[in-house]
Order: structure tokens, then C-alpha cells, then sequence
């Protein structure tokens, strides 16, 4: 299934996903007004694109597991709303002044709006996870929210650590963003009425998208097309950001490249800005987007065949549609 059958596929459904967010937002504020700024930060963040893939992945494995039903829509909005939580106050905290090619909420709008808005938006998430999920989904989603903030710290404390490995490197993005997506597709499988090893297979499923979904984002960082990415090549390496790409170069490099490289990311950022292209020549002499690269794909296809363990179940289509995400992971181009 290609990129375009994929989303041909999934347009209905994501479409279907805004329509519930607008009717929640519509709900509260017929309850009572928000304020004025924290509606525009909302409409800014929420709906500036974005292919919705966290409520969709919860949507299909609840289907996958004989839930075809419209209720999963109102549970599967809380994981938008905490990823785009954790995206405003990611820009917040990189200072960043665009987000998908268009400015971001804190350039609009200041620090202190957004800040507010994101915490906003993670309560929002946990009420409804609660309400609709119960008990046992709304303690999933907690855990991997303190691993998300564990691993933001784990990252700080790494950011001038220049011999991490690789085993730092995936401490953070588990953290980060596999545990959570692992977690999307369990609470998808719980509200489906999925046996434990059911859910066992879905967490591996989004576990490994979730690490391969951040590889992919690390050889964007440094071999994407900025008119397709919306960000700056390179720009990983030029704030001195150890992704994997280059963890590997650095393990694998000769002295001189070695030294070569620690030099800048010891260094100032304009000197990295300034030697950017021959660093991303030494980081490719060296494996590091071949290497992550080959690694991406084969956690995707170690997720792919963990749903094999569905075989037997109806809906064939929803089953290709997982492969299809999981396969557009690694061929993403943005």
C-alpha cells in the first residue's frame, strides 16, 4: 500500500477525528467561555495540520480487536491533545519560531499563553482518558506521561554528554515517544476488549513505530528536503544534538574525523553551522544514515510481524492499514 491508497484510505477517518475535536472544544465552551487567547492558541495548534496518527492508531487497534464502533472517537482525541501538549511546550523550550512550516503558537502568541494551553490540553487528555478509558487505561497513560518528562530530563542531562551510546540514545526516545505510541495502541486494544496477548502485541507494534517514527526524524534532520521537512537541514547537529546518525559516525570514525567532530560539537554553533555539510560527509563515510536507516526498518518489520498474531481476525482491512503506517514510517518525506 502506498503513501497516497494510505491516506486515501485514512482521509475519512481523520477527517472524522477534527470533527470530534471541534465538537469537545465546542462542548466546553458552551459549558463555560475559554478565554479568549487560549481559544486562538487552541484552533492555532490543533488544527494546523498534522496526520493525526496517535488517535488513528487507537481507533484501529480497538477495530482490530472487534470495537468498530463511533465511541473509541471521543477517547482516541485525548492522545492529540497530549501530543500537541508536548509539542507546544517543546517549542517553548527550543525557543522554536515555526512548527509545520507555519510560526509557532509562541511566536504568535508568547510564552506564557502557550505554556498555559499545553497544560490545558494534558488535562484535558487525562479527563478523558479517565472518563472513557477507565482506571486501568488512565494509569497507562500517567506512567508514559512521567517517562515523556523523564526522558526531556534524561535528554538535558545528556546534552553535553559527547560519549553517549546507544543505549542512552534509545533511554530517551523510549521515553520520548515509543512508550507513549506503544501505550496509544494498548488503550486501543483494552477499549476493543483485547486479551493480554492481544495487547502485548500491540504494544510492541507501536513501540518499535514509535522508535523508527524518531530514527526517520533524526535522517530528515540531516538528508530531508526543508521545502518538504518545514525545518532547517541539519539543524540537530548545528544545536550539538547526539542522534543516532551521528552516535554511530562517532563509534565508528578514525581519529581524525573523531576529533574532527567532537571539536565542533564542543565548539559554537556557528562553527557547526559553518561545517555542517562536511560533517554530514563524515557521518555518511562512516554508516551513520545507513545504519539508522537499516535499523528503522527492521523495527518496523518486527512490528508488522507482530500483528500476525491477528491473522484470524475480521477486518483484513484495518490489518493492512497498520502495515501501511507502520511501512510509511520509514518512507516519510515530512
Amino acid at each position: 500500500m502506498d503513501k497516497i491508497d494510505l491516506f486515501a484510505r485514512l482521509g475519512p477517518e481523520i477527517a472524522t477525528v477534527d470533527q470530534a475535536m471541534h465538537r469537545d472544544m465546542h462542548g466546553l465552551a458552551r459549558k463555560k467561555p475559554l478565554p479568549d487567547t487560549l481559544q486562538k492558541v487552541l484552533e492555532h495548534a490543533l488544527f494546523n495540520g498534522g496526520k493525526r496518527i496517535r488517535p488513528l492508531l487507537c481507533i484501529l487497534a480497538a477495530r482490530l480487536c472487534g470495537h468498530p464502533g463511533k465511541e473509541v472517537y471521543p477517547l482516541a482525541i485525548a492522545f492529540e491533545y497530549l501530543h500537541v501538549a508536548t509539542l507546544l511546550h517543546d517549542d517553548v523550550i527550543d525557543n522554536a519560531e515555526t512548527r509545520r512550516g507555519r510560526p509557532s503558537a509562541n511566536k504568535l502568541f508568547g510564552l506564557t499563553p502557550v505554556i498555559l494551553a499545553g497544560d490545558f490540553l494534558h488535562a484535558r487528555c487525562m479527563f478523558l482518558v479517565g472518563t472513557l478509558g477507565g482506571r486501568r487505561c488512565l494509569d497507562l497513560i500517567c506512567g508514559v506521561t512521567e517517562a515523556m518528562v523523564a526522558g526531556e530530563f534524561l535528554q538535558l542531562a545528556n546534552a553535553q554528554n559527547f560519549n553517549q551510546s546507544e543505549k542512552d540514545y534509545f533511554a530517551v526516545i523510549d521515553g520520548k515517544t515509543a512508550l507513549f505510541i506503544g501505550a496509544v495502541c494498548e488503550t486501543g486494544g483494552i477499549f476493543g476488549g483485547a486479551s493480554a496477548m492481544e495487547i502485548t502485541a500491540l504494544k510492541t507494534y507501536g513501540a518499535n513505530l514509535g522508535k523508527a517514527f524518531q530514527m526517520q526524524d533524526d535522517l530528515l534532520d540531516y538528508l530531508g528536503d526543508p521545502a518538504k521537512t518545514g525545518k532547517t537541514g541539519g539543524n540537530d547537529f548545528c544545536e550539538g544534538k547526539m542522534t543516532l546518525p551521528l552516535l554511530h559516525a562517532l563509534d565508528k570514525a578514525g581519529r581524525t574525523e573523531y576529533d574532527f567532530l567532537l571539536g565542533l560539537l564542543k565548539g559554537m554553533k556557528n562553527e557547526r553551522v559553518a561545517n555542517l555539510e562536511e560533517a554530514r560527509e563524515i557521518i555518511r563515510k562512516n554508516s551513520g544514515f545507513e545504519y539508522t536507516r537499516n535499523l528503522a526498518e527492521k523495527l518496523i518489520n518486527d512490528a508488522v510481524a507482530s500483528l500476525s498474531f491477528f491473522a484470524a481476525a475480521r477486518d483484513k482491512a484495518v490489518l493492512e492499514i497498520l502495515v501501511g503506517l507502520a511501512r510509511y514510517v520509514v518512507t516519510r518525506e515530512k
